[in-house]
């Protein structure tokens, strides 16, 4: 048995993350144990929901981002289930070539993830846990899609907050992007502290105390270390609604950070 299914075995009496955002989506797939969280953290957050489906809009304008600048290959981090239009749908309108491969560590989802992708050639799901990136970076389905003598857009997108401060996200980011060739980037969404009651934060911190993964909210500036090696992108890191938004954005502060960022190097197409 792979040692990602050991860490995480899926319990159906404890809330996931996936599912809480799958409900706060509109999905189907989430439990009722999934669903009293999302409540939960809705009734000391009430902009929960709204904050994850502009996480997804961020998501999809990201990837058309990065493919309307020649970037071909995918890896997404986190994936949870999935949400159409899902990133290889994205990419591939500007790219009908382009390859992706999606990782979660719950063994349901990425079971789901590849009955879906089986008939999609240049798509691949695979079981793996950001903790520990080297199995990633190793496992035979990366190895086999994914080229990292080129380009690659890395999206950790609304999971980084779930990884403890002694998983170091840093770490993590740091093996991905130590395998990534000039002009691949990496895109982040994560939930900040800033600005935000203390008491809300212990309100929505315990309605994910007892799920697979807990939730670390960070500050913006904290976040902002996580491009180490990498130049951010205009508008810079700023909150997702305000990402390159299809319409004009009202100013807001900051609630869930949002950035893009290039390795430095000269491939792929100027940024702006």
């Amino acid at each position: 048995m792979n040692e990602w299914i050991q860490a995480d075995p899926v319990e159906s009496g404890v809330p996931h993350p996936a599912r809480v955002y799958d409900f706060w989506l509109g999905g189907k797939d989430n439990l009722a144990v999934d669903r009293a969280a999302g409540w939960e953290v809705m009734a000391a957050f009430p902009e929960a929901r709204k904050m994850a489906r502009a996480n997804r809009g961020f998501l999809v304008r990201a990837v058309r981002y990065l493919a309307g600048r020649g970037v071909s290959q995918f890896i997404d981090l986190g994936t949870g289930f999935p949400t159409r239009p899902n990133v290889h749908e994205v990419a591939r309108l500007a790219l009908p070539d382009a390859r992706v491969l999606y990782v979660d560590n719950d063994p349901v989802v990425a079971a789901h993830n590849r009955g879906l992708r089986a008939t999609t050639p240049g798509v691949e799901a695979i079981g793996g846990d950001i903790r520990w990136p080297q199995q990633i970076l190793a496992d035979p389905g990366l190895l086999t899609l994914i080229d990292f003598s080129k380009p690659v857009a890395v999206l950790f997108v609304a999971v980084l907050h779930f990884i403890r401060p002694e998983a170091d996200p840093a770490r993590i980011i740091a093996a991905f992007g130590d395998r990534m060739a000039p002009g691949s980037y990496l895109a982040v969404t994560h939930g900040v502290s800033d600005g935000i009651d203390p008491r809300t934060i212990a309100k929505i911190a315990g309605a994910y105390s007892q799920a697979t993964a807990p939730v670390v909210p960070r500050t913006v500036a904290e976040v902002a270390a996580f491009f180490e090696g990498f130049t951010l992108a205009e508008p810079g890191l700023v909150d997702v609604t305000r990402w390159h938004p299809g319409k004009p954005a009202r100013a807001q502060p900051v609630r869930v950070a949002a950035g893009v960022g290039r390795k430095a190097g000269t491939a792929g197409k100027s940024e702006s």
